[in-house]
């Protein structure tokens, strides 16, 4: 290791970006070395610094996070496009092009089009996906709505189970997901099994909805829109295929395509449709309606929100009550934020955290001083802020970061307070799904379309799995702290 040399170039400024990663690429010619990128993977999401490059065989780390591409203002990074996979589908007859959108999309779209931070955009989204060729429409809330159905029972299976560990972990950020499968692979088994809602629906759109619809599956493009870079590589997980085992076509994968908001709005615009002119559309059915618990997925701490709105209806059969809607102890910016909610006579301690320094902080907290028993429950979102924040959203200059993140929230969080449905367990065309499929949240049905497994890959480290910047060589830190000991 002492001869190594790496293929990459100017280690101390720029992150090591591999030509094969799925989820960002990097062009050389455009890169100032402003350290930007670096300084947001080592110190906001400790991934870089945190291996160590010949322990790795010169195979950079990553979680696809993207804050790497939202903080480079010259585009030397950038999200890879799929857009023209996308246009190729459309453009051949033969194909049936379904699109889902994530909640923070419809918040952060508008942007891009000269309109204020946070402006509520969902018609227009829905009109220009149709404009630009789309066959259905359907809406990630509802699978946001599914995840909670599962994710909550699974929640309180886990409480009255004792061979089950607790606390239970979300696992709907797949660039978290990564994150723990590399670093913290003991806590693989307190990951929920829930898949994300992408995942979920896209899996029941290419099983259930295709056999309803009297659908070709191997006609069907699944595409999602979403403000996450990291859903490029979740959808390629070799696991999340069940319409191919549906159908005996081994082919198939549940969800084909993942564009970003950048990228719908790049596509917008080189169309040539004028946004703000756009006729409104809506949702199709089916998989087109949602509660507010499904939308505030977008905001740290929503997930955990809508859990417990739907968890405290599983344990105790009541509606939950209004201290828990909203329930401001997990709302806002903050990376770290803690609650405590009863359960009639069960009281869970939750966390809500955003960033994944802040996770890796409070895990490792969590380990030295053995307190994983304190929680019930913690959700963990990668992107700061969570996906309002994400990868994949329109870029924002640092010093406008926090106001623009927080106007998004706001928007999510009016349409949750003007909903008419706020559970998930309240949905009827989410009940209308279990009657006609999925029988009950965790029936032997929903266990095979809607949940997953994960995997230790703390192997891509090498020999050397728990480095720290001031002992990492290849670090900044390790250089400043080496040249304070002068």
């Amino acid at each position: 290791m002492l001869n190594f040399q790496s293929r990459f170039k100017e280690l101390a400024r720029r992150v090591p970006i591999d030509e094969h990663n799925c989820s960002v690429q990097f062009e050389e010619s455009k890169c100032k070395n402003c350290t930007l990128c670096r300084r947001v993977c080592a110190n906001t999401q400790t991934v870089m610094d945190y291996y160590y490059l010949p322990s790795t065989g010169d195979m950079p780390i990553c979680v696809h996070c993207g804050q790497c591409a939202s903080a480079c203002p010259f585009d030397a990074i950038t999200e890879v496009n799929d857009v023209e996979r996308v246009k190729a589908a459309i453009a051949d007859p033969d194909k049936i092009v379904m699109f889902q959108t994530a909640p923070a999309v419809r918040v952060g779209l508008g942007e891009a089009f000269g309109l204020e931070p946070g402006s509520f955009v969902e018609g227009k989204m829905v009109g220009a996906l149709r404009a630009l060729g789309a066959d259905y429409v359907f809406d990630t809330n509802f699978g946001a709505d599914l995840t909670i159905m599962e994710e909550a029972m699974e929640l309180l299976h886990r409480l009255q189970a004792e061979e089950i560990p607790i606390p239970q972990f979300t696992s709907c950020c797949p660039a978290w997901v990564e994150f723990a499968e590399i670093f913290y692979p003991d806590l693989i088994p307190h990951l929920s099994s829930t898949k994300s809602p992408i995942s979920i629906l896209s899996a029941v759109e290419k099983t259930w909805f295709a056999e309803t619809k009297n659908i070709d599956p191997k006609k069907i493009v699944n595409v999602c829109v979403t403000p996450c870079t990291a859903k490029k590589a979740e959808i390629r997980r070799p696991e999340f295929n069940v319409s191919a085992n549906f159908w005996d076509i081994p082919e198939l994968r549940d969800t084909d395509i993942c564009i970003t908001t950048r990228e719908l709005a790049g596509w917008i615009k080189e169309a040539g449709l004028d946004f703000e002119q756009l006729q409104e559309g809506a949702f199709d059915r089916v998989f087109g309606q949602a509660s507010g618990g499904g939308i505030i997925f977008g905001n740290t701490g929503g997930v955990m929100e809508a859990a417990i709105r739907t968890a405290y209806y599983f344990f105790t059969g009541r509606t939950a009550p209004k201290d828990f809607i909203p329930f401001e102890d997990v709302r806002g910016l903050e990376g770290v934020k803690k609650a405590s909610v009863a359960f009639g006579h069960f009281v869970l301690h939750v966390a809500a955290i955003s960033g994944l320094g802040n996770a890796r902080v409070f895990i490792d907290d969590l380990i030295k001083n053995d307190l994983f028993e304190n929680y019930s429950f913690i959700e963990i979102m990668a992107c700061p802020g969570g996906c309002i924040g994400g990868g994949g959203q329109p870029k924002v200059k640092a010093p406008q970061v926090k106001k623009v993140n927080q106007a998004r929230m706001d928007r999510l969080y009016q349409y949750d307070a003007e909903a008419q449905i706020k559970s998930s367990w309240e949905n009827p065309e989410i009940k209308a799904l279990y009657e006609a499929f999925l029988e009950e949240p965790l029936s032997e049905m929903a266990e095979t379309y809607l949940h997953t497994y994960f995997d230790d890959k703390s192997d891509l480290l090498g020999r050397m799995k728990n480095v720290e910047p001031e002992t990492n060589p290849m670090s900044n830190r390790f250089k400043a702290h080496t040249n304070n000991l002068v």
